[in-house]
């Protein structure tokens, strides 16, 4: 068989020994993502055909345009095996690495665009690992006490300003010097600064905790080589995370960020939002902190968690 020459695209003209010519899908530089994408057969589900077609045409102008080389490629190949490996019950190192590639957010900030004035949400993060466990309204989450004062007011309500009763507020946090439960297990106890409160009969929520503390993510793996390699740092700025959810409500998985901190504007996962920050004030009270059953003085954060309804069937907001 002979190839004519000076042919690349995916229809490869082939003269065949009786003399006929047909067209064969061959692989070249030029064509070489039109031949993969082709490759898909007929029973590949819509939404899966776009995804995986973009993904490789993309993919494969990233080779072209940065021209990469054998030894480049198995670096990468490396880079993602090590970052599976370092995967485990308590760590995702693949949530990580697309939190500061910035991936994450970008996901959140398409699926879940500002309505009206609807809480914003960010990024989940790595270390929402473990059930956190039922709290009563009022209850002290940090189960160790080293770390400032502080407590959480808020309320749940809808887009129209309606008080939303029973709604489940998830929050966990980091301790006072930057680390989570699931970090060091045996020398923080389980489960210590998270916990899951129901709204009351009027919408509103408190617990007690501590002052939440910058910090950085872990750095001992692949992630934290890139960061490195790149010249980036690893911080969060302090923050305390929310999942708020309710029915007949799209749920809310959101931080609250702490005013002044010096990472607000170079975090490493790009989760803060400008409606995000709040004031953590100091309070000298020693009357509300004794009904309160908290140290004076102690810091207070309000929090006021606005959710919009499930879409109909036509698109719109339900209106109560």
């Amino acid at each position: 068989m002979n190839v004519k020459p000076g042919v690349d695209s995916p229809d490869v003209r082939v003269v065949s020994g009786d003399g006929n010519s047909v067209n064969r899908h061959l692989f070249t530089e030029a064509a070489s993502a039109d031949v993969v994408a082709a490759s898909l057969g007929a029973e590949t589900d819509e939404r899966l055909r776009r995804v995986i077609t973009s993904l490789i045409t993309h993919l494969h102008a990233f080779v072209k345009d940065v021209q990469l080389t054998d030894g480049e490629w198995d670096a990468g190949i490396e880079f993602l095996t090590a970052t599976g490996q370092k995967c485990s019950d308590v760590r995702q190192e693949f949530i990580l690495l697309s939190d500061v590639l910035g991936v994450s957010m970008l996901v959140e900030t398409i699926n879940h665009r500002a309505v009206r004035e609807a809480t914003e949400q960010t990024v989940l993060g790595p270390f929402h690992v473990v059930t956190s466990p039922d709290r009563e309204l009022g209850a002290d989450i940090d189960l160790v006490g080293n770390g400032e004062p502080c407590v959480v007011t808020g309320s749940v309500r809808d887009v129209d300003g309606k008080p939303v009763s029973g709604a489940s507020i998830d929050v966990w946090q980091a301790d006072a010097e930057g680390f989570y439960d699931v970090q060091k297990p045996g020398e923080i106890p389980e489960r210590n600064l998270r916990g899951k409160f129901q709204s009351d009969g009027d919408g509103k929520f408190w617990f007690r905790t501590i002052v939440p503390r910058h910090y950085p993510i872990p750095d001992d793996g692949p992630v934290g080589a890139l960061l490195a390699a790149t010249g980036r740092h690893p911080n969060r700025p302090a923050h305390i995370h929310f999942i708020v959810e309710a029915p007949g409500f799209e749920t809310v998985t959101t931080h609250i960020f702490k005013e002044g901190d010096p990472y607000l504007d170079s975090d490493v996962v790009f989760g803060v939002k400008e409606s995000l920050i709040r004031d953590f004030d100091l309070v000298d009270d020693p009357d509300r902190a004794r009904t309160l059953g908290i140290v004076n003085p102690f810091r207070e954060m309000r929090f006021d968690c606005v959710l919009r309804h499930t879409p109909n069937p036509a698109g719109q907001e339900p209106r109560a």
